[in-house]
Order: structure tokens, then C-alpha cells, then sequence
């Protein structure tokens, strides 16, 4: 559903972050929590940074009924 390059590991969570806004804004409100929860959740936030500051990609998986939804991001050279 697309994908971006990012200079930095703060500006490919800031991806992370509009692209859950974009997927829970279209979601049923139960399918939506865990994705609401995660864009509040900084400690989360600080995690993922920490995985792509040190080489290792992150991944968040959202889903209801019929669709999941990957959010992959990885530093340039990792292979997903």
C-alpha cells in the first residue's frame, strides 16, 4: 500500500505514526484500539527507535475482520 525512504530513524517512525493514524481512522473502533494505543504509547515509540538505530527493523501489524495491515519499517542495507 506503498512505502517511503527515510534519512532517519525518527523521521521513518514519524511514517509509522501517519500511516497508523491513516489505517485506525478507517477501522471499526475495537479493531482500531490497539493501533490508538500504540500512537500514545512512547515508551513503544522510544523502542522502535532504538531497534532502528541499531540496525534492526521494526513492525507493527494491525487487522480487523478481512485485512491486516503491515507497517514495516528497517534501516537501508537490512533485508525485510
Amino acid at each position: 500500500m506503498g512505502s517511503r525512504d527515510a534519512t532517519s530513524p525518527r523521521l521513518a517512525l514519524r511514517w509509522l505514526r501517519e500511516r497508523t493514524r491513516d489505517i485506525t481512522d478507517q477501522l471499526d473502533a475495537p479493531y482500531a484500539q490497539p493501533g490508538l494505543h500504540w500512537l500514545t504509547d512512547e515508551a513503544e515509540h522510544e523502542r522502535a527507535l532504538a531497534y532502528m538505530t541499531g540496525g534492526t527493523g521494526y513492525q507493527l501489524t494491525l487487522h480487523d475482520e478481512s485485512t491486516c495491515f503491515v507497517l514495516l519499517a528497517y534501516p537501508v542495507g537490512v533485508k525485510s
